[in-house]
């Protein structure tokens, strides 16, 4: 087993993340010929192959599932080798990969990412835009550094830093503007437009309502806030969407917004990591600077008038 190199490692983790062999080599910037390439020779060192090839897609064989847990653990600590050795350095420099879910990343990120450059000049920053399910995944593979996302995880290996409370507001026609403010029982009985399964803000919502989310439901689901706040315009129904994505999303919509009565449906964003990580305390630093920016894009918002 002395021939088996990260590179190896590396290359199959992709593989077995992405299901396809072409896929794998553009995440890891290499051609499929050399990727493959390095796979064979690994399966060769071990005597046994790890994928099932498809015409279509690659499944892992029972050694590869096995093994792959192995190599995760193993890339996991070495890339907290170099964690270390930034973290030895002192400040914040180098390259940071941050995750972030969809109904924050368009609204937080340019404030975001101008106080980071302006704080730490020598920041190389990679930003992962995904749902809250694969922010946890690759975070705890070690592709990610940090995940901005909603609280709690409750995951025991990550640290969890709350940074700021929001509430979520209706949406609903202009034509509606005058019209009571409905609470959580009376919005079940309305047709609620709701981000699509896998989003963390549609279950959220739906706890307002005090609605199980594997129930179906008589509604539409669309896959971006945008989508949702235009067709609330269109008059098909009203949604629910976070304070910080009022002004970006009501700006050109036929629409009329309001604060609920308390109590008020909210989420608490904040920022997880591993909690082996040696980078801990320039990430409690990092988590300080999107506090900061969350503060930030609330004064610049405070001419947007929630009725």
């Amino acid at each position: 087993m002395a021939n088996i190199t990260l590179r190896q490692l590396r290359y199959f983790e992709s593989v077995a993340r992405h299901g396809h062999f072409g896929h794998a080599a553009s995440a890891v910037s290499v051609s499929q010929p050399a990727l493959s390439v390095q796979i064979r020779e690994l399966e060769t060192e071990l005597g046994s192959p790890l994928f099932e090839r498809q015409p279509r897609k690659v499944s892992l064989t029972p050694l590869g599932e096995e093994f792959l847990g192995r190599v995760r653990d193993i890339l996991r600590s070495v890339d907290e080798l170099s964690d270390l050795a930034r973290a030895a350095r002192g400040g914040v420099a180098g390259r940071l990969n941050i995750g972030i879910i969809p109904t924050i990343a368009p609204y937080m990120l340019p404030t975001l990412i101008g106080n980071l450059g302006r704080s730490y000049p020598g920041l190389d920053l990679h930003i992962r835009e995904t749902l809250t399910p694969r922010l946890v995944r690759e975070l705890e593979d070690g592709a990610l550094d940090a995940a901005i996302l909603a609280l709690p995880v409750n995951e025991p290996s990550f640290k969890e830093v709350p940074l700021f409370d929001e509430s979520f507001v209706l949406v609903r026609p202009e034509a509606e503007a005058d019209q009571p403010v409905p609470d959580g029982e009376t919005l079940r009985r309305m047709r609620l437009l709701l981000l699509e399964e896998g989003h963390c803000f549609r279950d959220q919502a739906l706890a307002f309502c005090n609605v199980q989310s594997s129930l179906p439901r008589d509604g539409l689901d669309g896959s971006s806030l945008s989508t949702l706040v235009q067709m609330v315009g269109a008059g098909i129904g009203v949604t629910l969407i976070p304070e910080m994505a009022v002004p970006v999303e009501t700006r050109s919509a036929a629409v009329s917004v309001a604060q609920f009565n308390t109590p008020r449906p909210r989420r608490t964003v904040g920022m997880i990591w591993r909690r082996s990580n040696p980078m801990g305390p320039q990430l409690h630093d990092i988590a300080a600077l999107v506090r900061t920016s969350a503060e930030d894009m609330r004064t610049a918002a405070h001419s947007t008038k929630v009725s």
